[in-house]
This record gives C-alpha cells, structure tokens and sequence, in this order.
C-alpha cells in the first residue's frame, strides 16, 4: 500500500486559515450547537478558496441539507466543509492548496449568495472566526 499522504501528519499549529469566500458573516456560529458553522454571505457565482492546504474528501451533493458540498481535511484533526455551491470544481482526492478555486457560491434556492462554511476540530465543529484571520 501506498505510504501515508503527508498532509495527515500536519501539526495542528500548521493548518493556516483564510476566509473561503469575499462576503460579510450573516450568521454566525451558535455555540449551543444549533448552528454548527458560518454563512457568509456573498455573490452568486463568486470563488469559493480553499481555506488551507489539504485534500478534498468529498464532493457531491449526497449529503442532505448541504447542497453541492465540498469537505477537506487538512490534518488528522481539521476538516472543513463548504456548502450549498452552485458549481463544484474540484474532485475527491484532489490536493488542493490554500486559496486555490474549489466551487462557486449559489447552490440554496432561498439564498443564491449563501456559503456556509465550517471548520471541525477533532469531529467536532468549531467557531470558525476564531481560526480565520480577522477581516
């Protein structure tokens, strides 16, 4: 078997954030867990970045509730998760770079500008402004 894909070993003080998409948070992360991310909101059709070195994990729309989702894991400990795109750009198994293009935002018929975006930390979701540089 092919030997382990060296960004599973990143240290958790490697994984640099940057904000996925341009927008203003229009709701923010609950910490009573009832909304486990962000939604940005932005323009339709306008890049989604990767927000970290990593590799795609999924991509698709399988996932009820997400839209056209897009899930990378930069480490053994952090996943992020970019839904409700109306264009995936991106493979599972891609590696992808920080800022590189991974989908472009529009997939929720009630909000065609809307990316949620979420940042888990060992399975469990995080508020992802404290790890994005401040805007």
């Amino acid at each position: 078997s092919p030997p382990p894909d060296p960004v599973y070993r990143l240290p958790a003080g490697a994984v640099r954030w940057r904000w996925p998409a341009k927008g203003a948070v229009s709701r923010h992360y609950d910490t009573g867990r009832v909304f486990k991310g962000i939604n940005i909101q932005s323009a339709p059709g306008r890049t989604v970045h990767a927000a970290a070195d990593g590799i795609v994990v999924y991509a698709g729309n399988g996932l009820r509730g997400y839209g056209n989702l897009i899930i990378i894991r930069h480490s053994d400990i952090y996943l992020s998760a970019y839904a409700h795109n109306r264009k995936l750009k991106v493979k599972e198994g891609a590696r992808v770079a920080s800022g590189t293009e991974i989908a472009l935002v529009g997939g929720d018929p009630a909000n065609r500008g809307r990316l949620y975006f979420e940042i888990r930390k060992n399975g469990k979701p995080v508020d992802p402004t404290k790890l994005l540089p401040r805007l």
